[in-house]
Parts: structure tokens; C-alpha cells; sequence
């Protein structure tokens, strides 16, 4: 997603102690689940390899999907072409997206925001499984409608342990604009 964790690495080399980086090769609390069970672990006496391994093993298991309101936002940083813009605003598309390997991809193409968000619901459901899971409802100037979500998402989480409703930062939120909802969901087991 960045250079972040290249120039973590770099500055590794020549650290005067002991550094392991992690690469999440994910943003938001798809980043924040496995630095709290780092946390976790390192509260608890784990070695720093062991609290590398933690954070990896989770990082490797949490998935984020997410929806934007407006493609504007994504052709701007030059996610979308103009054309892909306009036909997508025309026909009231919103995409679905997945983060993967690193990447945010394409997962979906929806008409009109209500379905999108059910279908948003739908993917973090079947990402959950029957598993202990926590679960981030992020999002951007969309208080209202990640409340709803995340209460929705309560009711059909049987197995959910902990569900925070988070707004994502600047650095995210010049990429998907105002409106953009994404879920991220952990295992905890």
C-alpha cells in the first residue's frame, strides 16, 4: 500500500537494537487488528519473534472489504480511468472492493448504495464464518450509516467478540471520499 514497511526495513539494518518489521500489507484497522494482538502478546512476555509471528499470523487472516459512495474520489488518484468515472456515476455503480496481497482490488460492481451495503454486510458475514471474530466498521463522514451497519452485522454475527465502529484517517480518506464504508474481519482464535 505504501513504503512504509520497505523503508522500515531499511532503517532495520542499521537500528543500534533488535527490530523485526511486519508488513501487514493492509490499511486501517486491517493494520490495527494484528498490532493489538502484538500488543497482546508482547504484554504477555512473548518474545519479539513470537509477537512478529502473532501479528503476521492474524495480519494473514483478517480481511476488509469496503464501498465507496463516489468514484470521483478513485479517479482522482488515478484508480479509474475518466471514462470508467462517468459511465460508473451514470449507472449509479458502486464498486465493491477487497484488500488482497497488498492490493486493493475490485470484488464487485453494484447498483445503487442500498444494495451495495447489503452486499457489504453479506461478504463480512461469509468472511466470519461460524469463528470468534472481531469485526471494524470503518468509514468517512458516514457516522449514521456505519452505526446501522455495525448493529445490523451484531444481529448476525453469532460467534462476534468485539465490533468497534472506527472513521478512517486522511491518508485513507482522500482515496475513497466522504461516504465510504468499509468492515474488517479478524479471527480471533
Amino acid at each position: 500500500m505504501s513504503g512504509t514497511a520497505e523503508a522500515a526495513r531499511l532503517a532495520a539494518e542499521t537500528a543500534s537494537v533488535p527490530v523485526e518489521v511486519v508488513d501487514s500489507r493492509s490499511i486501517a484497522m486491517g493494520l490495527g487488528f494484528p498490532v493489538l494482538a502484538a500488543a497482546r502478546a508482547a504484554a504477555s512476555g512473548s518474545s519479539m519473534h513470537e509477537v512478529a509471528s502473532i501479528a503476521r499470523a492474524v495480519a494473514a487472516r483478517t480481511q476488509t472489504y469496503f464501498y465507496v459512495d463516489t468514484l470521483e474520489y478513485l479517479r482522482k488518484g488515478g484508480r479509474i480511468g475518466a471514462a470508467a468515472s462517468l459511465v460508473g456515476s451514470a449507472l449509479l455503480i458502486k464498486p465493491l472492493l477487497h484488500l488482497e496481497g497488498g492490493r486493493i482490488v475490485p470484488l464487485e460492481k453494484v447498483r445503487t448504495a442500498t444494495r451495495a451495503l447489503s452486499r457489504l454486510e453479506d461478504l463480512a458475514v461469509a468472511a466470519a464464518g461460524t469463528t470468534p471474530v472481531e469485526v471494524a466498521v470503518q468509514h468517512l463522514s458516514a457516522q449514521s450509516r456505519a452505526e446501522a451497519l455495525a448493529e445490523r452485522l451484531t444481529r448476525r454475527l453469532p460467534e462476534l467478540v468485539r465490533l468497534s465502529v472506527v472513521e478512517v484517517g486522511a491518508v485513507i480518506g482522500v482515496h475513497v471520499g466522504p461516504g465510504a464504508l468499509g468492515i474488517t474481519v479478524s479471527p480471533t482464535g
